[in-house]
């Protein structure tokens, strides 16, 4: 077996985070959206700048998965003010929870996962919650099958097109490890 594993992002990271950002979100969505809106919203959610301001916020943790020490997706957890809708200080938001495609299927989404749930029983908070486009059924899929249910949505800007965002959130029981 692979020899996987999770670590933290800090800001020497950067350039590796900026670039993996860019690849596996062109990947998800570049075949649902236009060249322009793809390369509007990259330009503005993934550039250096934006990501080393996102790095620096101690209310958001930022983690690597490597199998064999090579970078194979990352995960991105946010606390109270720097959460992207709720902003509940009870809950922990999945902001990103990416896999490079030459990496899916092997799990390493569910170890992300209990990733999170993990730090939300370490915070001792009482639910996760997260968006999910409303046409990325695969990903909605695996939501459910890690215990999120869906309990509202939002408006997610992709360039011109405004979307819609299911939000799903799963409960966590304090103190309780999966």
């Amino acid at each position: 077996m692979s020899l996987i594993s999770i670590l933290p992002i800090s800001p020497a990271d950067l350039d590796t985070l900026v670039d993996l950002s860019r690849k596996v979100f062109f990947d998800s969505f570049n075949h649902l959206n236009t060249p322009d809106n793809m390369k509007e919203y990259m330009d503005r959610a993934f550039n250096p700048e934006q990501l080393l301001s996102e790095l620096k916020n101690p209310m958001s943790e930022f983690y690597f998965i490597t199998v064999e020490d090579t970078v194979a997706g990352y995960l991105k957890l946010n606390k109270d003010t720097a959460q992207s809708d709720i902003r509940d200080e009870t809950s922990l938001e999945i902001e990103r929870i990416y896999v490079d495609q030459a990496f899916q299927g092997k799990g390493l989404g569910a170890v992300l996962m209990t990733k999170a749930v993990e730090r939300a029983k370490d915070l001792n908070l009482q639910y996760i919650w997260l968006g999910v486009w409303e046409k990325n059924t695969d990903a909605k899929r695996f939501y459910e099958r890690h215990g999120f249910v869906e309990f509202g949505n939002h408006e997610f800007k992709m360039g011109d097109d405004v979307q819609t965002d299911i939000l799903m959130r799963r409960e966590t029981v304090r103190g309780v490890r999966e």
